[in-house]
C-alpha cells in the first residue's frame, strides 16, 4: 500500500462504505477499500478500487492502510441494528481501537482531511423516552449519556477528532449519521436495522404465503430513517467544508414502526398479521433528526421521501428473499 491514492476509505466492504467507495470511483477518485472482512463477505467489491483486507485495530495495520493518501473517511466500525448493540456493547466499545489508530495514523502520514462517522447513539437518552420526541439538536449529546457501548465509543472517538483539530490542526470533520438504510445492506443474521428487517419479514410474507410478522416492541417506538443516496451526498459535503463541528446527518421525517411496517406492506401489496414481541430489543422511544444546523452551515438536508427510499430497498431485499428461497 505505497502508491499515492486520492481517498481511503475505511469500512468499504460494509453497506455505507461500499456505496461511498463506489460513487468516489463514479467521480474519478482513486480508492483504497479496506475491511476486516474477507472480500466475499463484502457488501459491494470495486474492482477499480484498491481492495485490502486488514484489522485496523491494529496500528501497524492502520499506518500501512493511510500510507500516500489524501482524505481517509473512518466508516469501520463493529455494530449492526438495536439486537446486536444492545447484547455486544463490549464488541461495540472495542471499535474504539479502530478509530483511535486510523486517527493516529492518518495525522502521522500527513492525511489532508478526515472524516469520521458518528452516530445519533450519542444522544442522552432522558431526551428520547417518548415516540413524539422533540428532534434532537447536536447539543443534546451533553451532559453525556449516550447509548451504553456504542454511543459512548461514538461519543469518545468524536472527542479524539475535536482535539486532534485543537491541538496539532488537523482537519477533521464529524457527522451524526441518523438510521442509514438502502439496498446493498445486512438484511438479515441479527445485524440488520429496522427498515431492512421490516422488508425482509413482508418479503418472506409474500414469498411463502403466510401473511404473519413479528414485530419488535409495541411499534409505537418512533425513528427517523435517512436514504443511502442523501448520507453520501451529505458525508462527501461535510468532508469538505469549512465547519468542523458535529452535525446531525438525517432525515427529519420521523415515523413509528408500526408507520414504517405499513409503508413496506403498501410497497408490497398486502396486510399482514402483527405480533408484538415486547420483550425484544427496543432501543430508545423516540428518536428524530433537528435539521436546523445543518441547513444553517450548509444550505441542505436529507429529503429522500422514507416511501421513495423503501420502494427501492424493498425491491432489493425482495430478490435477496426469493433468491434464498429457490
Amino acid at each position: 500500500m505505497s502508491k499515492q491514492t486520492d481517498v481511503v476509505v475505511a469500512g468499504g466492504g460494509g453497506f455505507i462504505g461500499g456505496h461511498l467507495v463506489g460513487e468516489l470511483l463514479a467521480q474519478g477518485k482513486t480508492v483504497r477499500s479496506i475491511d476486516i472482512k474477507p472480500p466475499h463477505e463484502w457488501y459491494q467489491l470495486h474492482q477499480d478500487a484498491e481492495n485490502v483486507v486488514a484489522d485496523l485495530s491494529l496500528l501497524d495495520n492502520a499506518r500501512a492502510g493511510v500510507q500516500e493518501a489524501r482524505q481517509v473517511y473512518m466508516l469501520a466500525a463493529d455494530m449492526g441494528g438495536m439486537g446486536f448493540i444492545e447484547n455486544n456493547k463490549a464488541a461495540c466499545m472495542m471499535s474504539v481501537l479502530t478509530s483511535t489508530h486510523m486517527l493516529q495514523a492518518a495525522h502521522e502520514a500527513g492525511v489532508e482531511r478526515y472524516f469520521y462517522s458518528s452516530s445519533a447513539c450519542v444522544y442522552a437518552a432522558d431526551k428520547q423516552t417518548d415516540p413524539n420526541v422533540t428532534a434532537l439538536k447536536e447539543q443534546d449529546a451533553y451532559p453525556a449519556q449516550p447509548e451504553d457501548g456504542y454511543g459512548w465509543e461514538k461519543l469518545f472517538s468524536e472527542r479524539m477528532c475535536r482535539h486532534y483539530a485543537e491541538d496539532y490542526g488537523f482537519t477533521t470533520r464529524v457527522a451524526r449519521y441518523h438510521n442509514v438504510y438502502g439496498p446493498h445492506g445486512t438484511w438479515t443474521g441479527g445485524r440488520e436495522k429496522a427498515p431492512a428487517a421490516v422488508c425482509r419479514k413482508v418479503a418472506e410474507a409474500v414469498v411463502s404465503g403466510d401473511h404473519r410478522i413479528d414485530i419488535w416492541g409495541d411499534g409505537q417506538q418512533s425513528r427517523s430513517f435517512m436514504y443511502i443516496d442523501d448520507c453520501l451526498h451529505g458525508t462527501q459535503m461535510i468532508m469538505h467544508a469549512d465547519s468542523g463541528v458535529p452535525v446531525n446527518l438525517g432525515s427529519s421525517e420521523l415515523v413509528t414502526i408500526n408507520q414504517l411496517v405499513d409503508i413496506v406492506e403498501q410497497i408490497a401489496g398486502i396486510r399482514c398479521e402483527r405480533t408484538y414481541q415486547l420483550d425484544a430489543p427496543q432501543g430508545v422511544r423516540g428518536r428524530n433528526s433537528d435539521n436546523d444546523l445543518i441547513r444553517e452551515i450548509y444550505g441542505w438536508e436529507p429529503s429522500i421521501p422514507l416511501l421513495d427510499g423503501l420502494e427501492k430497498t424493498y425491491a432489493w431485499v425482495y430478490d435477496q428473499v426469493k433468491r434464498s428461497h429457490q
